[in-house]
């Protein structure tokens, strides 16, 4: 929900971009010391304090890391690519909200001790400072043709579920050892990395399934060394895997692995009908074995997106010293299988295992805040009267043109405080339809509002919405035409007010203020179709301001609009005037109606 103060999210992310591409231009935030050896370990932590990621925001990041195991293999150990990428996620770790990171197996090549005792010390970065992290084995952890069940092996004196005992995103492990789950909180809910042997054996199956029937609310992130082989493919056992554990478990959502190259994505529908993307992510073909090379998956649960970028700290660190020609094709990977974004609806995503509860309907008189003069819900079907539940005596009754009927529906904004709407079925031409009018003698009728006021209306339009047929209809509008008020700047034929939508579905707030002859109006974007939508026209005794879900429209003029002109004629809901005369008739749904005679901050509009 956006406020008058929240920026543009897309102006953060072009913003975070671009310092992003700064630091690592400019050598990533000590990256460059640790590759040169200039710094400690010690003293390069440090230097920058990690923190514990924000567990509300709705902005995260979960990094991978794919095989390492050409930098671990027996003489040939090189630790430094490993660190620099861990490093990378201390230092960026609140810049990037980095919640967790997941290895994808062959941490080494050959499994043996020496090797695994090399990365067990550059990890140990990560424990010092209680980051989270999940690995699993490889099959060059471990001997490729065993399963889970291979009992005592160094990969599990170095990475069994001894290391992580104590961590507060370790959830536990099998009995085996090899199989382990993690959970971590971002975005304000819980989620759930399994992290899955190179082979699972009917015992490890087991274990998984009783992991996600534990946890039966919680998206999970499903990481292994092999599945997806290619794009759109998975290797023989990933389809296994496919069949006996991801398919029926509508909580998985994502899938990770490693093994093959290069890099590539397949996305299967689930027993659920919903989409679950599988991701191939190695790069141990590339330059320097892929000089660890890292992928930032940034959820952005607003967007209801996931961007992806490959990035590698190591070799993005040397670049103070002068890369060489192969470096310099490896700081960051811009393909399409290397830099995208996956479109998540995460609410839809996840409702058939975590539905958001639908928010219950509010009491009246909870809705009635200081100096309200007019409420209008509609919670069951309209007679030839609709109260006004503000107790002021503005009650609406029912009008009819060319036979036309008012429906109900049971169907609201998520966040309207009454549960049902009114639904509006107008047309231009022959005009048809029917509105609501504010009964004469109704207090609202000659309120100018001189000190401010605050209209708010939910409104959804049918996807048979025309403009041809439908356009130019109001909202709530005030009826009496500028020319009969003495207001004859502009169109004198057009209503005192009125809150519409134009041919392009935009809202638009059009009224004649007290202090000046002509129209003051405030725009709106493009609405959808099929959406509810809330709308608040703000104006504090000088300015105007029109918000759409909360958030201020570009188009609000500056000039000074006090108060609203008053002829003592009716309001109107549905309905729009021109020239004094029923000219168009909503065509679409329309829930609670609320008027405030002040200036309301956007805490207490009514989807707050």
């Amino acid at each position: 929900m956006c406020t008058s103060h929240d920026h543009d999210p897309g102006e953060a992310s072009r913003a975070g971009a671009g310092r992003r591409g700064f630091l690592r231009a400019t050598a990533l935030l000590g990256a460059t010391a640790a590759a040169a050896g200039a710094l400690p370990a010690g003293d390069a932590e440090a230097a920058a304090p990690h923190r514990r990621p924000d567990p509300d925001s709705r902005r995260f990041t979960l990094a991978v890391m794919p095989d390492t195991q050409y930098l671990f293999d027996g003489p040939s150990i090189d630790s430094a690519p490993v660190e620099a990428s861990l490093r990378y996620l201390l230092e960026h770790g609140e810049e990037e909200n980095i919640v967790f990171l997941s290895h994808l197996g062959d941490l080494t090549q050959n499994g043996a001790r020496e090797e695994f005792a090399a990365i067990g010390e550059a990890f140990r970065l990560l424990d010092r400072r209680g980051v989270g992290y999940s690995v699993l084995a490889g099959n060059h952890d471990v001997r490729a043709s065993t399963t889970d069940q291979r009992g005592a092996t160094p990969y599990l004196d170095a990475f069994g579920p001894r290391r992580f005992e104590g961590r507060r995103t370790f959830g536990g492990a099998s009995p085996d050892g090899y199989n382990t789950f993690h959970r971590f909180t971002a975005g304000g809910r819980e989620w759930l990395v399994l992290a899955l042997d190179w082979r699972l054996s009917p015992q490890g199956h087991v274990w998984a399934k009783d992991v996600l029937a534990r946890h039966p609310r919680t998206p999970v992130i499903l990481t292994t060394h092999e599945l997806v082989a290619g794009d759109d493919t998975l290797s023989d056992y990933g389809q296994q895997l496919w069949d006996r554990l991801i398919e029926d478990h509508d909580q998985i959502f994502l899938t990770l692995n490693g093994h093959y190259w290069p890099a590539a994505r397949a996305v299967r529908e689930n027993a659920a009908g919903h989409d679950v993307h599988l991701h191939l992510t190695n790069y141990q073909n590339r330059y320097f074995g892929g000089a660890a090379m890292i992928r930032l998956y940034r959820f952005d649960l607003d967007r209801n997106v996931i961007d992806v970028e490959t990035v590698s700290p190591w070799v993005l660190g040397r670049a103070a010293q002068g890369l060489n020609e192969l470096e310099r094709q490896e700081t960051e990977l811009s393909g399409d299988a290397d830099r995208f974004s996956v479109e998540i609806d995460f609410e839809e995503r996840f409702s058939g295992f975590a539905p958001v509860p639908a928010r219950p309907a509010r009491p009246v008189p909870t809705m009635l805040v200081p100096g309200t003069v007019a409420y209008w819900r509609f919670e069951k079907p309209a007679g030839d009267t609709v109260r006004d539940l503000s107790g002021r005596g503005n009650d609406l009754s029912l009008v009819t043109v060319g036979g036309g009927t008012l429906g109900w529906s049971a169907d609201h904004h998520p966040d309207q405080p009454g549960h049902g709407s009114l639904e509006f079925r107008g047309f231009k031409s022959p005009l048809k339809g029917a509105y609501l009018r504010t009964v004469d003698g109704a207090p609202l009728n000659r309120a100018t509002f001189r000190d401010g006021y605050t209209i708010e209306a939910f409104y959804r339009l049918p996807a048979d919405w025309d403009p041809a047929h439908h356009a130019w209809s109001g909202l709530v509008s005030r009826t009496g035409t500028g020319g009969a008020a003495g207001k004859t700047a502009d169109d004198p034929d057009e209503p005192l007010a009125t809150l519409s939508l134009s041919d392009d579905r935009e809202p638009q707030w059009a009224m004649r203020p007290l202090n000046q002859q002509g129209i003051a109006t405030n725009w709106g974007q493009e609405t959808p179709l099929e959406t509810w939508w809330h709308l608040a026209v703000v104006n504090d005794g000088r300015h105007t301001t029109l918000y759409v879900e909360g958030c201020p429209v570009v188009r609000n003029p500056r000039a000074s609009a006090a108060g609203i002109t008053s002829a003592g004629l009716p309001w109107l809901l549905g309905g729009y005037e021109y020239g004094g005369r029923i000219d168009q008739i909503l065509h679409g749904r329309l829930g609670d109606v609320r008027i405030v005679a002040r200036a309301l901050p956007v805490t207490s509009f009514m989807n707050h």
